[in-house]
């Protein structure tokens, strides 16, 4: 979707999401010591604000001028740095990061796959990334997009060098409800991390 067709989304309602935390972030982030995160494709803010209220420090990006204006409303402290970025086209700072959190973001398939590399680029040495998706068995043949255009966690997966670990890729039950009028019963997680620096 281009950044008008996410305006055009988010315009037409309140509130596009519900504001909590995504249950795999939560799952896998809780214990671990805050750092630097990068929150791909923030919306409207829940995963940011859940990490900043743990001490991370975070950058949080998205397309949409209005979702971010959303997230920012609803961050009185100012803890968050929002950040208007088509990651499409501009990648995010090399090796600034902790964690790259990537919640069902879709990230449509591209020749050389440089909006890919970019994000992976942006996990420092000894970081994380956290790459989340749907099922694609969950999606209904009827649904107006087609699920191989755009990367999975197992297909980031494939790319990763023997500079990273990968900690987790698999299938699991969503651990909350799908959103109202989808049908995702499943999540596909990719934890994986990069070597530290010698």
């Amino acid at each position: 979707m281009t950044e008008q067709e996410w305006e055009d989304r988010y315009r037409a309602q309140d509130r596009l999401f519900s504001g909590n935390p995504n249950g795999v972030l939560v799952t896998e982030v809780t214990a671990l010591e805050p750092g630097r995160a990068l929150d791909v494709g923030c919306g409207e803010g829940g995963d940011a604000r859940w990490l900043a209220a743990r001490g991370w420090r975070v950058t949080a990006t998205d397309i949409a001028p209005t979702a971010l204006a959303r997230a920012a409303a609803a961050d009185p402290s100012g803890t968050v740095t929002w950040t208007h970025a088509d990651l499409s086209t501009t990648p995010p700072p090399a090796a600034a990061f902790d964690l790259v959190s990537v919640q069902y973001f879709p990230l449509e398939r591209a020749a050389g796959d440089a909006a890919l590399r970019g994000l992976l680029a942006a996990v420092a040495p000894g970081g994380l990334l956290l790459y989340v998706g749907h099922d694609t068995a969950d999606v209904p043949d009827s649904a107006p997009f087609r699920p191989e255009d755009y990367y999975h966690p197992a297909d980031v997966a494939k790319l990763l060098g023997e500079d990273w670990t990968v900690l987790a890729d698999e299938t699991r039950p969503r651990t909350a409800p799908a959103p109202p009028g989808t049908h995702h019963r499943s999540d596909t997680v990719l934890l994986a991390r990069r070597r530290p620096a010698r």
